[in-house]
């Protein structure tokens, strides 16, 4: 069984456009100043906007694929990734996770695990043969759930 599922964090999306918009403006004002020796864009300062905005891109989408051997995340454009081999899974719970919990990424020390989401408070519970727990937010948490179940040699 494939599947596979984007969900889109339109909070972060503007809070990024935003950061855009604004670093555009004082980057165009840097250029109208007249000339002088402090005058213009600053290099460090230009590249500083430009990390600050590709640093939150990469945090507006969430996407799952469940194949017949793993089960992948990535946030954005595939900036920060996990693969869990589908075998090494032993326990899959739909849990609703707290509002103090937020969205990104996290490591939680109580209850310790992973956190990864973008929106919304449902989430799908993963638990691993080493241990290890991740939460991983979907608005779809009864299908990662089911497809994960069904692809578990």
């Amino acid at each position: 069984m494939y599947y596979a599922r984007t969900q889109i964090s339109y909070i972060t999306l503007m809070m990024t456009l935003t950061a855009g918009a604004f670093f555009t403006w004082v980057y165009l004002s840097a250029l109208a100043e007249p000339p002088s020796y402090d005058s213009g864009p600053n290099f460090l300062m230009t590249m500083l906007m430009v990390i600050i905005v590709v640093y939150l891109f990469s945090f507006v989408s969430l996407s799952i694929v469940i194949d017949a051997h793993y089960f992948r995340i990535s946030m954005g454009f595939g900036l920060f990734r996990k693969k869990f081999l589908l075998r090494e899974i032993t326990s899959v719970h739909i849990v609703v996770n707290p509002w103090y919990y937020g969205q990104g990424i996290r490591k939680w020390f109580w209850p310790r695990m992973w956190l990864y989401s973008v929106r919304g408070s449902k989430a799908v519970e993963i638990g691993l043969k080493n241990g290890k727990t991740y939460r991983i937010g979907t608005t779809e948490p009864h299908m990662v759930r089911q497809r994960i179940l069904q692809s578990l040699p």
